[in-house]
């Protein structure tokens, strides 16, 4: 297993290299936040052993970029508890002892265990991935949410949005129907109502894991082969732009790793197509309840054409996407 150390202590990164050196392979050591996102992004570890001191912010920073399990190490638990829960909260597995690391045994049998079982699980989750995660594996593809809405969609994407965690791990896209004009201001809107940061998807973009992309032209917003996004006139004859169909389609073709995807609020059948081609990729796949819609003609359509896998209300689809657990 490929494992880094990020502690401000270079008295601890040496004892913690030598308990390591015999199981596992040291990737890089780091002894800060800044640093160790800096060299994350250059080499991808299995495991981080972060210090209590720099656990939050370190934990928050490096899980913005990629997933990757975290363990907290700490020379004195009781006065960095806080700091250990918070750090939890962001993402981080566990936490372990390390004060008599050089000199006892028990200590470092404790922090091998601990490793030991943390390996054992990242191997069981990736035997019973099927083909497809393997694939998003070697992609290295994070998680994505797409969201498709028309009429009354503003009011439920602020509903659901507000409910995301500054922490959320996976990539949010929306398509709204919005005439360009409004798109900036839309955004800006958008940006006050959650935690999340939010942008214009620009063509050439690719999603960002923690970030809400929303298209921003009156052309159709469509990921591309090499996963980034663009826009599109074509098809010229579609009425609703940007389209959610042209979008969900593109991410049934191109984004390996299934994801989920939500059918809010409108009018006419725009985005039903997409969601049942999303379905059949094994994607999570929502529709808006009626009697939570504005106006029922999307969800509806996509109900009709057994698309939806949960049809819930905004409230309900905050839930369920605070409770996911994203790799």
């Amino acid at each position: 297993m490929k494992i880094a150390i990020v502690n401000p202590s270079m008295h601890e990164i040496a004892a913690l290299k030598q308990v390591l050196a015999s199981q596992c392979q040291l990737v890089w050591t780091a002894q800060s936040a800044t640093e160790a996102v800096a060299k994350y992004l250059q080499t991808l570890p299995d495991l981080i052993l972060v210090d209590a001191q720099l656990s939050a912010a370190t934990t928050e920073q490096i899980l913005k970029q990629a997933a990757c399990s975290i363990l907290i190490t700490t020379t004195d638990l009781r006065e960095h508890i806080s700091a250990v829960y918070a750090a939890i909260e962001q993402g981080a597995i566990d936490v372990v002892d390390i004060s008599g690391l050089s000199g006892d045994r028990a200590e470092t049998t404790e922090l091998l265990a601990k490793i030991s079982r943390i390996g054992k699980r990242l191997i069981s989750a990736h035997r019973s991935s099927s083909s497809y995660s393997r694939t998003v594996q070697k992609d290295g593809l994070i998680p994505l949410i797409a969201i498709g809405s028309s009429t009354g969609g503003p009011k439920a994407l602020a509903t659901i949005l507000a409910e995301l965690p500054t922490n959320f791990r996976a990539a949010i896209v929306i398509v709204q129907h919005v005439d360009a004009h409004f798109s900036v201001g839309f955004a800006e809107w958008l940006s006050q109502q959650t935690r999340l940061p939010v942008k214009i998807a620009t063509a050439g973009a690719r999603p960002e894991r923690g970030t809400v992309l929303v298209a921003g032209t009156n052309d159709h917003l469509y990921l591309k082969s090499d996963l980034t996004l663009d826009y599109t006139p074509h098809p010229i004859e579609y009425a609703y732009r940007p389209s959610v169909d042209v979008f969900f389609k593109s991410l049934a073709q191109h984004w390996s790793r299934q994801g989920t995807a939500i059918l809010l609020t409108g009018m006419g059948r725009d985005g039903a197509q997409g969601l049942q081609a999303l379905r059949q990729q094994n994607w999570q796949t929502i529709a808006q309840s009626q009697e939570s819609c504005v106006v029922y003609g999307m969800p509806k359509a996509a109900v009709e054409l057994n698309a939806a896998i949960d049809v819930l209300s905004p409230t309900a689809i905050a839930t369920n996407l605070s409770t996911l657990r994203f790799t």
